[in-house]
């Protein structure tokens, strides 16, 4: 392992029984076939139920809807850029040469993936609870407080809420495309909700860009009847702050 990953377990505080998981969670698809993102879907499903539990402990006189609003902005691009970048993750992040030279390891999408990565590969080394305190340490300088809940909300929370409201089921998101060059790459993303059978896309610079903009133009079908079908969302962090999820 090299040194910069030996200094990353000890800022993690986490050493790895396989270090290949570290090693592939801190691998972009533009440097090997063997990347990132199976972990990265895996560590956002961890990171999520973590927040859940940490702020349920923390803000128990919070209704369900403030918290949700509280868990998007803590787990926003933004804020997993923020983090990556104290930890030092763009130094030990592997990118194709393309990708280097476009600034890639400096690109918010990129290192909020990996940190996500990350976690997805701390919770398969030692499991949910390891994972959890992992989580627990990286938000431990971050003030939890209900006055986050009014910090805008991105259009996947607020389409989950509409959705909620009217008892029915949470939307269902699905990568349709992705294209480009691997460090110029655009994520074309379909929102599918079941009980109306209605779909409509979104397409950005990342993953959850595409969903953010695919939820938006669900919310427009929803609650004026027309959409703009795979409209753009920008990746940059200013506009991640108030309209970007996880």
């Amino acid at each position: 392992m090299s040194p910069e990953l030996l200094a990353l377990q000890k800022r993690l505080q986490h050493t790895f029984a396989s270090p290949r998981l570290l090693e592939r969670a801190l691998t972009h698809r533009s440097f090997t076939a063997d990347h990132n993102e199976r972990l990265e879907f895996l560590g956002d499903s961890v990171l999520s139920l973590a927040i859940s539990g940490l702020l349920f402990e923390k803000l128990s006189k919070l209704p369900e809807g403030d918290l949700s609003r509280v868990r998007a902005n803590l787990v926003k691009q933004e804020t997993l850029f923020q983090i990556a970048t104290g930890l030092g993750l763009s130094a030990c992040l592997r990118l194709g040469d393309g990708e280097k030279r476009s600034g890639g390891q400096k690109r918010p999408s990129i290192l909020a993936d990996a940190l996500e990565a990350v976690i997805g590969a701390v919770y398969l080394d030692a499991g949910f609870e390891v994972a959890a305190a992992l989580v627990h340490r990286l938000y431990g300088n971050i003030e939890l407080s209900a006055q986050m809940s009014a910090m805008g909300k991105d259009p996947k929370t607020e389409l989950q809420e509409w959705l909620q409201a009217r008892k029915m089921k949470l939307p269902v998101y699905r990568v349709v495309a992705t294209l480009g060059e691997a460090h110029k790459q655009t994520f074309d993303v379909e929102c599918t909700v079941s009980e109306t059978g209605h779909s409509e896309r979104g397409i950005g610079a990342s993953r959850r860009a595409g969903e953010q903009a695919a939820a938006a133009a669900m919310l427009q079908h929803l609650t004026t009847g027309s959409a703009s079908s795979a409209a753009p969302l920008s990746d940059t962090p200013a506009l991640n702050a108030t309209t970007q999820q996880p």
